[in-house]
């Protein structure tokens, strides 16, 4: 089992910035596709961004491109993601989640290709 803890979000005014980290912990493998996905009230979970261990990776949602960075923290099994120019259609609670391998590219924004979940973490954007 993989363990995801999730820390950082909270309340930002438009424009502002905020930071997420995710931590896996347990029987991690050197070979993973981690990142964030997200759920506002009413609405199906999508995809924010992930990285592929292997080759580095890094892929985004086209609503986020350009505002938000997913970065691998230094430690091992971390990732950081930066948000910035936030906007009110950006809250939502924000869910880490792990796959212990790669996921194939044209999958990787489904949720179901990711084995675990973090409990999640509230972003909210006022106007």
């Amino acid at each position: 089992q993989v363990q995801l803890g999730e820390s950082g979000g909270g309340l930002v005014q438009t424009g502002g910035s905020l930071g997420l980290s995710c931590a896996a912990s347990g029987r991690t493998q050197n070979t993973y596709t981690m990142g964030w996905f997200r759920q506002a009230p009413g609405k199906e979970r999508e995809f924010v961004a992930a990285i592929r261990s292997r080759g580095g990776h890094i892929y985004y949602a086209d609503s986020v491109k350009g505002r938000f960075t997913l970065s691998r923290g230094n430690a091992k099994n971390t990732v950081y993601l930066q948000m910035n120019s936030l906007k009110p259609e950006d809250t939502a609670i924000y869910y880490c989640a792990r796959r212990e391998s790669s996921v194939i590219v044209s999958a990787i924004q489904s949720p179901q290709m990711y084995h675990y979940w973090g409990q999640g973490t509230q972003v909210t954007v006022s106007s």
